[in-house]
């Protein structure tokens, strides 16, 4: 098999994260926040209203897959506040969505490193292959998070759900991937950490896979297997020699 592109999967895969949706400080923390920009809204109807706008956001979406759109959540939460934004400066209300969405995420968050070997692994593949990134995410999270680990460099394209509308395991994510390498299912490996979303994904366009059983994700999956399993993120070479070998 002549391997030209390895495509990962972020979260679980390469960034080892933890966050926490249900913790009272981002709630706290934006309402305390949006006093100064006019709107006065107590925590927990901050989180309500949070999580209704989202789930509108899915059943209005005809996807088996839905996936949602912070930045579109919060400029939809501040169109609920006309009386408010008038009184805002039109520069600082085109941004303030987005940073809405960071400032959620960065309360929410409580852990963000590497696992063990991933800089040492994509040094090495990103002499020998072309690599992308494919995650079930927001891009106002991913790519800032992607940047302070300093491995956004190694990814081109980097496909983010939240851009599309649908998530893994949606064929359509995996060749966007794909169209963005300008190549076919055949000269791809996908390297993910959910049996369901990652594997079974990724097969549906018959593309070989190997599964990195992590602390996070689905392990197991009745509709594929992986083609290759591994327990440390350095055994990840030696998977991709296996494949290639094989075929």
């Amino acid at each position: 098999m002549n391997i030209k592109a390895i495509i990962f999967d972020l979260n679980g895969t390469l960034i080892n994260i933890h966050t926490d949706e249900s913790c009272e400080d981002i709630y706290r923390g934006i309402s305390h926040f949006l006093t100064y920009q006019g709107i006065h809204i107590h925590r927990w109807d901050l989180r309500d209203e949070y999580y209704d706008l989202m789930a509108a956001q899915r059943r209005s979406s005809a996807e088996d897959f839905p996936e949602f759109d912070v930045v579109a959540l919060w400029r939809e939460f501040l169109q609920r506040r006309p009386g408010a934004c008038r009184a805002l400066p039109q520069e600082k209300l085109d941004v303030l969505p987005l940073v809405l969405a960071e400032m959620y995420r960065g309360i929410s968050r409580f852990r963000l490193r590497l696992y063990p070997g991933v800089r040492t692994i994509l040094d090495d593949l990103a002499g020998r292959y072309k690599l992308a990134a494919l995650s079930d995410a927001q891009s106002a999270w991913a790519v800032p998070e992607m940047r302070a680990l300093d491995i956004e460099h190694y990814f081109n394209p980097i496909i983010v759900s939240g851009d599309y509308g649908f998530r893994k395991p949606d064929r359509r994510i995996f060749l966007a991937a794909l169209d963005g390498l300008g190549l076919e299912p055949c000269d791809a490996l996908f390297v993910g950490n959910d049996m369901f979303r990652d594997v079974y994904g990724a097969k549906q366009i018959d593309m070989k896979t190997i599964y990195f059983s992590s602390n996070q994700g689905r392990k197991r999956s009745k509709r594929a297997e992986p083609d290759y399993i591994v327990y440390k993120f350095e055994e990840i070479p030696r998977a991709i020699e296996f494949i290639k070998n094989r075929e």
